[in-house]
């Protein structure tokens, strides 16, 4: 199987069996976007829902909004043959991963809902929100995927038994 790993304002689109698409997410968004009869499918992955009112956002800077990575990725699918009226998708992301950034992870979540419900794209699976990064798998030519959320911290070792120094008067032996 060939993989086709995706990074933030990148989006991919198969029409070929036997190809996955992926990419990690932790307050980003990512779409899993396929046509089921014609067996076409994409996926994107965007760092904002939508610019603020005052942000000039440059051409190179677009595809890192979902409200334009939605459409690269919707009208790309349908340059292939992809129906928008077929079009199902899959949502993941939109963590809340550092405390200290707010609620961007929600909003992103927020918005590719809204976008979803905008556009009469029925939404056949999400994982959306919590504080967990995730790794997204898609297989595009099926339309299923996986999400695996990546552990919140890492585990804690067993505590590794010390021994204490012998202490003779007034030094210590180690």
């Amino acid at each position: 199987m060939r993989r086709v790993s995706i990074v933030q304002g990148e989006n991919a689109i198969v029409v070929e069996p036997e190809v996955m698409i992926s990419t990690l997410l932790g307050s980003c968004v990512a779409a899993c976007l396929f046509d089921p009869v014609a067996r076409i499918g994409g996926m994107n992955h965007f760092l904002l829902g939508e610019p603020g009112a005052d942000h000039r956002v440059g051409v190179s800077e677009m595809s890192r909004y979902g409200v334009h990575a939605m459409e690269l990725l919707i009208n790309g699918m349908m340059a292939r043959g992809a129906m928008r009226n077929r079009l199902r998708a899959h949502l993941y992301g939109g963590a809340n991963i550092v405390s200290g950034l707010g609620s961007i992870g929600s909003s992103n979540a927020a918005f590719a809902r809204r976008f979803m419900a905008d556009e009469g794209i029925e939404v056949a699976h999400s994982d959306l929100g919590g504080t967990s990064a995730r790794k997204v798998e898609f297989l595009p030519f099926d339309g299923r995927s996986r999400c695996t959320k990546v552990a919140e911290r890492v585990p804690e070792r067993p505590p590794v038994p010390i021994a204490m120094p012998a202490i003779v008067g007034e030094l210590e032996l180690f």
